[in-house]
């Protein structure tokens, strides 16, 4: 039976008071961030009037925002270590409200920002030297200038932005409370509920059967309710369009890609250079079902090829491999990872109402936070470190940087955390005792990169097909989304598997498409990963010292320049053989023992 959060022991429990002491900081937090933003009203019509002003609109709005960050993050995580808690949920809500309210309030902040030339600005900075550490932000918040409305045009863009979200959050409803998947037979042939906690374990399961039931209840369910999800899709595509157009851009993808500099050939070169290397995925497939003794449907594809000798994994165990695997990556790394395991950071174990998966979450000025759902297996010690290559990201970055320049953005967000998965994936195939355990840590980590970048980008190929559909007033009905949706999946599996007809519906339970045109990052992600991974594992080009770098340098420019000073450049198509080449050198290995079992 589930714990209770008051019958886990203290010493696998985060400790939120290292960053909300009690309830009498948490409200006076509030009134200072209330206190801050009728500072930075009052500003109004003098922010850019010279440049001590534009200093201390700056100043001020830093505060509020990183006063700000700290009270919402504090909301949500107390919320999450047991939702049933009714001070959580008050917490959370406050937080939203105290959000919506300080936008509303300060709406009109951007457009008399950008109600100058960015020269002059230029002048403020050269004029009074305190406002250099703002450059960045500055530059950064002035390449909006021509996308930004009037200050009466920007207040009905605030107030509409904070009614959109019904298109998402009636998705998850649907997706997390309504829905019901029914019952299947379990291996033991009894009677079980199908969740969608539980569906990848049955997906993975050794009995074929179990896995064709788990597939056929969750495609029938999404099947029944078809139609209405694709309208929750189209009110989110008409959402980004409504944005995107009142804006001035080209299109959402243009929106999206905006903020990270990023130009909208980048997305398109990047799914057609993924096309190139298809083959290997049907290579893949091919040995997945040499391996299987079958030909694979599209519920075969989660089962793992090969067994471990580790009967159970606990948490000791689990934080000694982490660290053993980790230790390319230096004694100073090592020794502030250490933190993590004494000063509170980690949340370790389920309990009940507890926020289910595993994330990583922090505020500047307080130690990164880690929730995890700890099972005492493989799984779980690569989630630890997959979680902490985010958490250490985040301390490095925060130790380095001032508050506006330590939050990296999300096009750099993964990168940390897949290099930490891709060095426990190497030390446990090395460390592995049989053929058996050397095929399951060879297709668990073909598995990440058929699941992480072929699988994401044609994720986000779906997502650009449609949007332009759109674009072109083609109307998107069910058909067009499940037909498209279908068709990719015939073209990134191939023919060595059967592409079931169900799998059409797959596009209507992915929460990802309502954060529209985010997916691809997971792909780029992992791609600029292995490429370091490799290089830190053979110890070449520098990696380890030009990786810390990469780790302490925030959003202290544009992403796409700060992973270039590690050397890789994931708009180079060299960078993205590099990693297919990691890739083709694992499948090798595994047909090779695949070959040999059979």
């Amino acid at each position: 039976m589930e714990k209770k959060r008051c019958e886990i022991a203290n010493a696998f429990k985060w400790n939120l008071k290292d960053m909300i002491k009690d309830s009498e900081e948490y409200e006076r937090l509030c009134t200072e961030i209330n206190m801050l933003a009728d500072k930075i009203v009052a500003m109004k019509g003098n922010i850019v009037k010279n440049s001590d002003n534009l200093l201390k609109y700056l100043e001020t709005s830093s505060r509020l925002d990183e006063l700000l960050e700290k009270v919402y993050v504090y909301s949500y995580l107390f919320h999450y270590e047991d939702m049933s808690n009714e001070i959580g949920i008050n917490y959370k809500e406050r937080a939203e409200r105290l959000v919506e309210s300080i936008n509303t309030k300060t709406y009109f902040t951007s457009s008399e920002l950008l109600s100058i030339p960015y020269d002059e600005v230029l002048g403020f900075i050269k004029e009074n030297k305190e406002l250099k550490k703002y450059s960045f932000l500055l530059e950064k918040i002035f390449r909006y200038q021509k996308y930004t409305l009037s200050e009466k045009e920007e207040k009905i863009i605030t107030l509409a932005t904070n009614s959109f979200g019904t298109p998402h959050d009636a998705f998850s409803c649907l997706d997390n409370v309504d829905i019901d998947l029914g019952f299947i037979k379990d291996e033991s042939n009894k009677k079980v509920k199908l969740t969608n906690s539980n569906y990848i374990k049955f997906m993975s399961s050794d009995n074929r059967n179990v896995r064709k039931q788990a597939f056929k209840n969750m495609y029938a369910f999404f099947a029944k309710f078809i139609n209405t999800i694709s309208e929750l899709y189209k009110g989110k595509i008409k959402e980004n369009f409504f944005i995107s157009n009142a804006k001035g851009f080209n299109s959402p993808l243009e929106k999206s890609l905006y903020s990270d500099n990023i130009n909208v050939d980048v997305y398109g070169n990047f799914i057609n250079e993924i096309h190139h290397y298809l083959p290997l995925m049907y290579r893949y497939i091919k040995v997945r079902n040499k391996a299987l003794g079958i030909k694979s449907h599209m519920y075969d594809i989660y089962v793992d090829l090969g067994k471990n000798d580790n009967s159970e994994l606990k948490y000791d165990d689990g934080i000694k491999i982490v660290k053993d695997a980790l230790k390319p990556l230096g004694d100073k790394y090592i020794e502030d990872l250490n933190h993590a395991f004494t000063d509170g950071w980690i949340d370790v174990y389920p309990n009940k109402y507890k926020r289910s998966g595993a994330y990583q979450w922090g505020c500047y000025g307080v130690h990164p936070y880690v929730s995890l759902n700890y099972e005492n297996n493989n799984d779980s010690v690569s989630t630890l470190a997959h979680e902490l290559g985010h958490a250490m990201h985040t301390f490095y970055s925060n130790e380095s940087q001032s508050y506006n320049d330590a939050n990296y953005p999300i096009f750099l967000a993964e990168i940390a955390s897949t290099v930490n998965e891709v060095l426990v994936d190497d030390y446990f195939y090395k460390n592995a005792k049989s053929d058996e355990e050397k095929i399951l840590y060879l297709s668990s980590f073909l598995d990440k990169v058929r699941t992480t970048i072929f699988r994401q980008t044609m994720f986000a190929e779906f997502e650009k097909i449609i949007h332009e559909k759109y674009q072109e007033n083609v109307p998107i009905t069910v058909n067009l989304l499940c037909d498209t949706y279908y068709d990719l999946n015939k073209l990134y599996f191939g023919k060595n598997i059967v592409v079931d007809d169900a799998i059409k519906y797959e596009w209507a339970r992915i929460p990802h498409f309502y954060t529209s045109f985010y997916v691809y990052k997971y792909a780029t992600g992992l791609i600029a990963a292995l490429s370091i991974a490799s290089d830190i594992i053979n110890n070449e080009n520098d990696m380890k010292s030009k990786y810390m770098e990469f780790l302490k340098s925030g959003a202290s420019d544009y992403p796409l320049n700060i992973l270039r000073k590690t050397g890789v450049d994931i708009t180079d198509k060299k960078t993205i053989k590099k990693a297919f080449t990691m890739f083709e050198e694992k499948l090798k290995l595994l047909e090779e023992l695949v070959d040999k079992k059979v």
